[in-house]
């Protein structure tokens, strides 16, 4: 990750409070608010800077990878930095460590939360996505503000979230292959399909609301069993790729000289009469 920033390679807070945020509190709505709004700034330089929920399915992919990718490699795939650019993303070092503050803060209750043995995505430990039911936000503004966007497609419940689960899966896909593994291939393949299910539409008939019980109807109950059956997958996923460890990397070994060929230094004895004599 390059820009003008100084400094932005290492990608670390530079203040001490910045390193006390990164351990201690859990992010408050108020937070979630501050990283929308950054990220809204970063797209005033850069139009394709994702939404938070993007980010968030994205992270929740890292966590889950079978090798730690560094905050330079992640970050430059996530806010698609160029290294020529001359334009810098953020507009001064200190928004810079703002941002890596609170994201290193839901990094760890991410985490956390994928470590816990958890039975319900009730516990209060479990892993929750930081997701907006965005039918459910329009739906609820005044008429003339609903009509000023038009027939503009409005994301299902989950789905950006799931987007930016699997963009970290096909930035990086030597890391997320079948492992050999018959079974674990299988837990593999049957968890990948619960995220993908999400990033499709929600086509079925709305029958409830996110997060409020007597709000208005505009997610299906097909789809809230799909998003805890990724919920669930991320799970999977993070206790498979725990069990099984980083990738182990294939040497390749040149063909071996057999005792009685020519020696390979030319001096036109056999192999185990020159060189491998000794």
């Amino acid at each position: 990750m390059t820009s003008d920033l100084t400094p932005a390679p290492n990608l670390t807070p530079t203040s001490a409070d910045a390193s006390a945020e990164v351990a201690n509190a859990v992010l408050a709505p108020d937070d979630f608010d501050e990283l929308d709004t950054i990220l809204d700034d970063l797209r005033t330089r850069f139009d394709e800077t994702p939404q938070w929920e993007f980010c968030e399915g994205f992270m929740a992919a890292l966590a889950c990878c079978r090798r730690v990718i560094s905050p330079t490699d992640y970050f430059s795939v996530l806010l698609d930095l160029e290294d020529d650019s001359e334009t810098p993303l953020f507009a001064d070092d200190a928004q810079f460590q703002r941002f890596f503050a609170l994201w290193m803060r839901r990094w760890n209750e991410v985490t956390a939360a994928l470590d816990a043995k958890v039975e319900s995505l009730d516990d209060a430990r479990a892993y929750q996505p930081e997701v907006m039911d965005l039918r459910g936000a329009i739906a609820a503004l005044p008429e003339e503000q609903r009509a000023e966007m038009g027939d503009a497609p409005i994301p299902s419940f989950g789905q950006i979230w799931a987007i930016g689960f699997m963009y970290a899966v096909e930035s990086w896909p030597e890391e997320w292959a079948p492992p050999r593994d018959k079974e674990a291939a299988k837990v593999l393949d049957a968890a990948l399909e619960c995220v993908v299910a999400v990033t499709e539409d929600d086509t079925e008939p709305a029958t409830m609301a996110a997060f409020e019980e007597d709000g208005e109807p505009t997610i299906s109950e097909q789809r809230m069993d799909d998003f805890a059956d990724a919920l669930w997958a991320v799970y999977d996923l993070h206790e498979l790729w725990r069990t099984l460890g980083p990738r182990v990397e294939t040497v390749h070994v040149g063909p071996k000289i057999g005792r009685n060929d020519p020696c390979s230094c030319g001096s036109g004895k056999k192999y185990k009469k020159c060189c491998g004599a000794n």
